[in-house]
């Protein structure tokens, strides 16, 4: 291919760059004497970004620090992830030969015609687009993205002239998503303070369940991986939640085997909260559904609450459990283990929450809306950029041939 080319060739990804899985954990491995090194495993690896905090070590002889080592500018990807994440990738950018990586990662060392950051624009497009998924082996709760599989597919190969430009246009889209993450981060600390300010005022407390008829969980059957069509009914994921605010397009179809629970049907007005997560801070959270789709189901991941209309409304709710004093007792009483943190019906229903009147529930209410209207106007901003970058990449691949 010529520099100046704007062709688009079909290579497999091995013809583009080296492929090779990490080095699998063994007790010999982590327990032998001698040349102990610091390796990566998935828990390192995450979109964009690479977690140095928590690396752990094991053996390698000189000839496995050689094979299995990391240069700068090397691709690692998750080879064992949930279904929706398995390929997650991020750019290596530590020392070169410093660091080594498990059989649960993939490295991706560039030949000369692709620069590292237009191939992990192409692998986060396969992430979210569903070509890792649609290619990975799935064993119980764990999916595998697989080295040979991973290096058949078919890579967008273009010339290195028009790899700098696209990657010059998606670091300037970057800059305008780190500068409105900015301004949304600051509004979010402001509405915590203000709302925080009002807690600090009130002296009375009472238990959640006083302000509530009850709270409902869902269910979470084996469901398609794509969201559902119109007329299909679907179960939300917890992503759908932990934002903050209801997204129902983060859902899931239902298989046409199984009949819905229709008792478990979202509407506007309800009140959700995340009942589990891999990320303890987003335990808790809550979303309050404003107009959706019908037919979209609770997961057992989420909780609905049911104020009671007598002495409070699901707008009310959703503020006071954003408050910073409620959010240090959920943090208290989460449970779980393997790397997965929930929290029980009945924690919920006894987090001690500050005692409001009805009319003093509307200006609390009130105060925590204008910021939240600001917040949204950002992050409708934030979501639109993200889908600016995502189409860049996406029209190289809507017409890719099967690898």
């Amino acid at each position: 291919m010529s520099a100046e080319s704007d062709e688009i060739r079909w290579v497999p990804v091995r013809e583009v760059g080296e492929v090779r899985m990490g080095k699998q954990l063994s007790p010999a491995s982590s327990q032998a004497d001698g040349m102990h090194g610091p390796y990566l495993r998935v828990a390192n690896v995450l979109d964009g970004r690479i977690s140095y905090a928590d690396v752990k070590t094991m053996s390698f002889t000189p000839l496995e620090r050689h094979k299995y080592n990391l240069l700068p500018g090397d691709i690692l990807l998750n080879e064992g992830q949930s279904l929706e994440l398995v390929g997650r990738s991020s750019i290596y950018d530590g020392p070169p030969d410093r660091y080594f990586f498990q059989n649960t990662l993939i490295r991706f060392r560039c030949g000369p015609e692709v620069l590292p950051a237009y191939a992990r624009e192409v692998f986060r497009a396969w992430v979210n687009d569903g070509t890792f998924a649609s290619i990975a082996k799935k064993t119980t709760s764990i999916a595998h993205l697989g080295g040979d599989r991973f290096a058949r597919l078919s890579f967008p190969l273009v010339s290195m002239s028009r790899q700098r430009r696209i990657i010059e246009i998606l670091d300037a889209v970057t800059d305008s998503e780190r500068i409105t993450e900015e301004e949304i981060s600051k509004l979010r600390a402001t509405r915590q303070a203000a709302i925080d300010g009002q807690i600090s005022a009130s002296g009375r407390s009472i238990s959640l369940s006083g302000y509530t008829l009850g709270i409902q969980s869902g269910w979470s059957p084996a469901c398609n991986q794509r969201p559902p069509g119109p007329s299909e009914w679907g179960v939300v994921r917890v992503s759908a939640v932990t934002q903050g605010i209801f997204r129902p397009e983060e859902s899931k179809r239902l298989p046409d085997s199984l009949d819905p629970r229709e008792n478990l049907e979202i509407h506007p007005g309800d009140l959700l909260m995340a009942r589990a997560n891999g990320a303890k801070s987003l335990v808790g959270v809550t979303a309050l559904v404003g107009e959706t789709r019908r037919k979209l189901m609770l997961s057992d991941k989420t909780f609905r609450i049911i104020p009671s209309p007598s002495c409070s409304g699901a707008e009310f709710l959703h503020v006071l459990l954003g408050a910073s004093i409620v959010r240090a007792q959920i943090d208290s009483l989460l449970s779980g283990s393997t790397g997965q943190a929930n929290i029980s019906q009945a924690a919920v229903m006894s987090l001690r929450v500050p005692k409001f009147e009805l009319l003093q529930q509307a200006g609390f209410v009130a105060l925590s809306v204008n910021y939240a209207e600001l917040i949204k106007s950002r992050m409708d901003g934030l979501r639109k950029l993200r889908q600016v970058g995502d189409g860049i990449i996406s029209e190289f691949l809507t017409t890719r041939v099967p690898g």
